[in-house]
């Protein structure tokens, strides 16, 4: 479901600061709903673009989900079943068969840019 090799081109979301850090908003990409999230360990800054759609829940909530990490993985946790998504890959952690899409993301000139 990694879309990174098929990014031909790109779209700006929203201005860097625009989302607080270690949280996730919600941008419409296309028809498709992206959730981005800004992750910042101090040293850092860095991006996910996953599905906002959870398909456990049925609903599209993980731009509203908790960021952390399970072991090596930065996860967010969906807010309605508690399901886990690795920001790098989209699986889903628990129901690997629910897992969702990823699209790649960038900073560029204080914006943040995700692939289509």
């Amino acid at each position: 479901m990694k879309r990174e090799n098929e990014a031909g081109s790109w779209t700006a979301i929203c201005q860097l600061d625009d989302i607080v850090p270690n949280t996730g908003v919600c941008a419409l990409l296309g028809e498709d709903q992206v959730a981005v999230f800004r992750l910042n360990d101090g040293t850092e800054q860095r991006l996910f673009a996953i599905a906002n759609f959870d398909p456990n829940a049925n609903a599209s909530v993980l731009s509203r989900g908790l960021v952390g990490n399970l072991g090596e993985r930065i996860v967010v946790a969906s807010p309605l079943y508690k399901h886990h998504f690795d920001l790098q890959t989209g699986e889903c952690l628990e129901a690997p068969e629910h897992s969702v899409a990823t699209w790649p993301a960038r900073i560029e000139g204080g914006k943040v840019w995700v692939g289509a």
